[in-house]
């Protein structure tokens, strides 16, 4: 009997000791994880100082081209930069008029990503169709008969994801535009 009171004392102290010790392990486990999870965290600041860097880059990207390419170009408010080549006449597309256009669109390195020369002219209903952000402002600034190069930063383009298959992520694009009518 006296034998079998020091085994199950050992078993109670190794039980106890293995509880201490599981939770001790797993206490130690956690401060590592929030240390390490919030050192990945950065402030309101830091992602706006970041964005505001990535822009910048790109904006300097888009004029060295149009530099090397002897473009003169007008910046938008919203970062769109376009160079009216031929007006054309009657009054400026708006919502929701229907415009048949042929197009190319190329990355700065002059890469073709998709041309009306291969699927034909594109018709669409402005403000209701697909089109990127930037390529939908721009074609407010034209009229039947325009032409144009509309060059799009990254953010009114394809933005961080690209379109998933001929245009890369934060991609700037250049269109040349020639509206049909």
């Amino acid at each position: 009997m006296p034998g079998d009171l020091t085994i199950l004392n050992n078993l109670m102290t190794l039980k106890v000791l293995t509880i201490i010790s599981l939770f001790l392990f797993f206490l130690s486990c956690r401060e590592r994880t929030d240390k390490a999870t919030s050192a990945y965290r950065p402030d309101k600041d830091d992602m706006v100082d970041v964005n505001r860097y990535i822009i910048q880059k790109d904006r300097e990207r888009i004029q060295s081209y149009f530099e090397r390419k002897g473009l003169t170009m007008t910046e938008t408010s919203t970062g769109l930069w376009y160079c009216i080549t031929k007006y054309g006449e009657g009054e400026s597309f708006k919502e929701n008029d229907r415009i048949i256009y042929n197009y190319q669109c190329h990355l700065l390195d002059g890469t073709l990503c998709y041309s009306s020369k291969d699927k034909g002219p594109n018709d669409i209903r402005l403000g209701r169709s697909e089109l990127p952000a930037g390529l939908n402002e721009g074609m407010k600034l034209l009229r039947p008969g325009s032409e144009a190069i509309f060059i799009l930063p990254p953010f009114l383009a394809y933005g961080l994801i690209g379109d998933g298959k001929k245009i890369p992520p934060r991609s700037p694009l250049v269109y040349n535009i020639q509206v049909i009518r």
